[in-house]
């Protein structure tokens, strides 16, 4: 059994990459947004896939299953994306192989915080940019440059929606991880 959580803001994709990847039925724990939570959810107009406003999101994790061959089985968890869930982060994060963060090119400032606390847990992790059809397109060297990430930090570009893309950018998390151990 490999753990690797897929994390990153609020709305950004977490919940689609996981049902995407996912071999099995994915469980979520989404509910439905309210009133009461836009004073700490800020979606600040964003529009999921381009067209319908967003609205459920994540409280728990979200929870999907990929095997590798007949003795590895890849288990996703899925993130929340807002900082009122962040209790969750240590006991989702322990005992994880690896972490993708997913990020969003019209919204990268509220990677930071997501990427600071990655970085605190101390677990190796890749950057997806995922695709929206409404967010600005940027070179891959421009998102690099903008969230300050080593060159040793895989980035790929990603559409949550595409299977063949989300596994690309779990292979590229796992070489990453993995990579250290080869040289051993």
């Amino acid at each position: 059994m490999l753990k690797v959580v897929v994390t990153g803001p609020l709305a950004v994709g977490k919940t689609t990459f996981v049902s995407t990847v996912s071999e099995i039925k994915s469980r979520h724990t989404e509910e439905r947004m309210t009133q009461a939570g836009a004073l700490v959810d800020q979606l600040d107009g964003y529009r999921a896939d381009g067209e319908a406003a967003k609205t459920h999101t994540t409280v728990g994790t979200d929870f999907g299953r990929l095997t590798l061959d007949e003795r590895m089985v890849l288990y996703l968890f899925g993130s929340p994306g807002q900082q009122r869930f962040r209790v969750l982060w240590d006991d989702l994060v322990r005992g994880a192989l690896g972490v993708l963060v997913l990020v969003d090119t019209s919204r990268l400032e509220a990677a930071f915080e997501v990427m600071d606390m990655v970085e605190a847990a101390d677990v190796p992790y890749a950057v997806g940019v995922n695709r929206f059809p409404t967010s600005p397109v940027h070179s891959l060297g421009s998102v690099r440059a903008a969230l300050d990430l080593s060159p040793g930090t895989p980035l790929i570009s990603v559409d949550a929606r595409d299977r063949d893309e989300c596994l690309d950018a779990l292979i590229a998390m796992t070489r990453h991880v993995l990579a250290p151990l080869e040289s051993v």
